[in-house]
């Protein structure tokens, strides 16, 4: 599902050159549950990005769920992105004028999915699936952080891309709701959606079945075992 060749990343700032990743090769499974440990400025999120297609490699190639990111223009890899990849924040991203079931449409009105009817449909379905189809009217003020998150699921998962990838998406939340929002990453991935998540929690990461390290840029990989 995921290949990664010999993959750098570099940026430039006004200090001089930054190494963000140097000469990654990692390859992820279709149903994988994988953790990314790393502290602060190691890299994570930039490997996130980069599978995502929200930035793109300085060198080597980055292949997701069959399409070669290094040879798509932007207006390409925006609509591949919208298909293909789902995308988890640590603050929720949620619209605070739109209900929840409005902003789980959002991606399907993005990238043209269903009729306006059969994406209520759809919306509602998904709130349904992880657990806050109560919630569907009501406004991101409204509701708890875990509420939050679980909708901001739903609305990654809103287009069925087969691959999820959430940047801390436990960090603002108490160690329950937490633990519930990573037992539903477990769920996905069960249902064979790949799933890569950044986090600080070693305990939650040691529930995947896959850690990834990164330490200044350079990757390890332990294969551990799911729990979740």
């Amino acid at each position: 599902m995921i290949d990664l060749k010999q993959v750098s990343k570099k940026y430039r700032t006004s200090a001089g050159e930054v190494v963000a990743l140097q000469n990654i090769d990692l390859a992820i499974e279709s149903g994988e549950l994988v953790s990314i440990l790393g502290r602060s400025g190691s890299g994570k999120s930039t490997l996130l990005n980069l599978i995502s297609g929200i930035d793109q490699a300085t060198r080597g190639s980055v292949s997701v769920a069959g399409t070669v990111l290094n040879e798509l223009s932007p207006d390409e890899l925006a609509a591949w992105r919208g298909r293909t990849v789902g995308i988890v924040f640590q603050f929720f991203q949620l619209l605070p004028t739109l209900t929840s079931a409005e902003n789980v449409m959002l991606p399907m009105d993005f990238c043209g999915v269903l009729s306006s009817n059969e994406r209520k449909k759809q919306a509602l379905s998904l709130l349904d699936q992880v657990g806050v189809l109560d919630q569907a009217d009501k406004l991101p003020s409204t509701l708890s952080g875990g509420q939050q998150q679980r909708v901001a699921i739903a609305r990654a998962l809103a287009n069925d891309p087969p691959i999820i990838v959430a940047d801390e998406p436990t960090g603002n939340l108490d160690s329950d709701t937490g633990d519930s929002v990573f037992q539903l990453f477990g769920e996905l991935a069960n249902q064979g959606k790949t799933v890569l998540i950044v986090t600080h929690d070693r305990d939650l990461a040691d529930a995947a079945e896959r850690q990834i390290s990164i330490v200044d840029g350079c990757v390890s990989t332990q294969r551990i075992g799911r729990t979740a």
